[in-house]
């Protein structure tokens, strides 16, 4: 027999048919995710909406956890469509697969692909924060510039750091402040410094960095103090690093841009110093990007933008360099004061035991501690056991996902059986009753983010490839993308389109109504049925 239809009414609409509704605790703020599992009503939630509209959450990040190939990427992405639609600016600061590239494309975003011969990063330049700083001017500009040139020497100090395998030395980061300022001084306006500037000042050696060295007119002294510090960017300039960072950066976060995604999945999996390289160079620099949009808005020039940041397969960068934890790190205890919210996305809590030092694995466990929402898809047993010693899981909870995590039964038939966990989760927060929901997406978002796409025979892929560029505004031409112009027109998740690029600016309502454009519900159930 079919389960009987639910409909969701209020009580003057469904008044006659009491006492046969049932009412549900399922809250409706935020994205529409999916159904409750026990009563069938419409869950939705995001960390944004849940910080501002709800005030659920304290904090408004997410940590997600799962086994692979559950669907924890997917869920996430349901988030970043509904929060664009709005007005929230998704960034995808290092797509190491990529999960989210077409996505971005649909939503007439930005994607800028990092990796050899495909695109670079100019560590040195300010970017998006020494623009804004010129403009601005006065005070504020100054401080803008300064929080800039912090940045930069931060990054030739982690760069430096992942070559070396240790920190660089105080003095060393004294001489690097002092070339950047001496070349800032002498270069043309609007042409940032590069590596190569820096070897050639060194080699110089002018009075202004000689008096940093202490070398006291002796030039065998001052030697020896900036030798080590040659001889590593000697090593960045011509090892595996040096075509990614030498030259101009090839495309710059565009502050407009409806949603922004860096792409460094061309990189290999084995390439672990380029890996983490790439994954610092686009956090500063999409981060520096939030500081700009900021700093505009604080001084009445463009409207307050929010943002969402998307941080998947934690383990990899987590793993490629101490440096990253740290930035991860200030990030989650910073996200409140940089109008940002973030998502981070991993596998086990057993991924911050692999890190190299004590420090390292005690931040990485503090992820999970501060986020304000906790979803778990499916797990061990053993594993939820540990989880519910942070998050307070009851036994029916760990219960309920550890089956989640097992395999199909040996009696299936092999056509296109799905895991039993695959599209569940449970959604915790604080100390409250976890909410068990099941997401069914929608062919759209199957389109836009396969990740299985590896597994699909040559002769379908060209079939997948144009259902994918038609919603991705690309069009294939004899196998080869080209990249349309965004148009106006409906988007994804039932917002408004950008026109001609430009971003909507109405961003998350504090005690208030969601926006009249939001998103379409996107649970995939029948469209002419109102599921409850």
């Amino acid at each position: 027999m079919d389960p009987p239809t639910m409909w969701r009414a209020t009580t003057v609409q469904a008044c006659g048919l009491w006492p046969f509704a049932a009412g549900s605790g399922a809250p409706m703020s935020g994205v529409p995710l999916g159904q409750h599992l026990h009563t069938g009503a419409t869950v939705c939630g995001d960390p944004l909406s849940w910080f501002t509209r709800a005030r659920y959450i304290s904090n408004p990040s997410l940590f997600m956890l799962g086994m692979p190939g559950l669907g924890k990427s997917t869920l996430v992405n349901r988030m970043l469509i509904g929060l664009s639609a709005t007005g929230v600016v998704p960034l995808v600061l290092g797509d190491l697969k990529p999960d989210y590239a077409d996505t971005v494309r649909a939503l007439g975003g930005q994607v800028i692909s990092i990796g050899r011969g495909t695109g670079g990063i100019n560590l040195l330049d300010p970017g998006a924060m020494g623009a804004v700083a010129a403009r601005i001017g006065g005070k504020a500009g100054e401080a803008l510039k300064a929080e800039a040139h912090g940045r930069v020497l931060n990054m030739v100090a982690a760069l430096i750091g992942i070559v070396r395998g240790r920190p660089m030395d105080d003095h060393e980061q004294a001489v690097v402040s002092a070339v950047l300022h001496h070349l800032r001084e002498r270069l043309p306006p609007g042409r940032a410094p590069l590596l190569p500037d820096v070897l050639k000042v060194l080699s110089e050696g002018p009075d202004r960095i000689r008096a940093v060295t202490l070398d006291r007119g002796d030039e065998a002294r001052y030697r020896d103090a900036v030798d080590p510090l040659h001889r590593s960017l000697l090593g960045i300039l011509d090892g595996p690093l040096g075509d990614t960072f030498a030259s101009e950066t090839s495309t710059r976060v565009d502050l407009h841009a409806p949603a922004v995604c860096i792409d460094i999945s061309r990189i290999g999996e084995a390439d672990t110093q380029l890996t983490a390289a790439a994954m610092l160079a686009a956090w500063s620099d999409g981060l520096g990007s939030v500081a700009a949009s900021h700093a505009l808005a604080d001084e009445g020039l463009t409207p307050r933008r929010w943002f969402f940041t998307v941080l998947d397969e934690l383990w990899r960068p987590l793993r490629a360099a101490s440096g990253i934890v740290d930035r991860i790190d200030a990030l989650t205890r910073l996200n409140r004061t940089l109008g940002m919210g973030d998502a981070k996305i991993t596998h086990t809590l057993k991924d911050a035991e692999a890190l190299g030092t004590d420090a390292d694995r005690a931040k990485a466990r503090g992820f999970v501690e501060r986020a304000g929402m906790v979803v778990c898809a499916g797990l061990p047993r053993a594993e939820m056991e540990e989880l519910g010693k942070i998050v307070g899981l009851s036994q029916r909870e760990i219960e309920l996902v550890s089956s989640w995590s097992s395999p199909p039964g040996w009696a299936v038939t092999g056509d296109r059986e799905e895991p039993p966990g695959r599209g569940r989760f449970l959604i915790k927060v604080g100390g409250r009753p976890g909410l068990p929901i099941k997401v069914a997406i929608t062919d759209t978002e199957r389109r836009l983010h396969d990740t299985n796409i590896r597994w699909v025979q040559n002769d379908a892929v060209p079939e997948q490839q144009a259902e994918s560029a038609y919603e991705a505004g690309v069009a294939y031409e004899d196998g080869a993308g080209v990249e349309q112009v965004p148009t106006a027109g409906p988007a994804p998740g039932g917002g408004a389109a950008p026109v001609n690029g430009a971003a909507p600016v109405n961003g998350p309502i504090v005690n208030g109504p969601a926006p009249a454009g939001g998103p379409a519900p996107v649970s995939g159930a029948d469209p002419d049925r109102r599921t409850a």
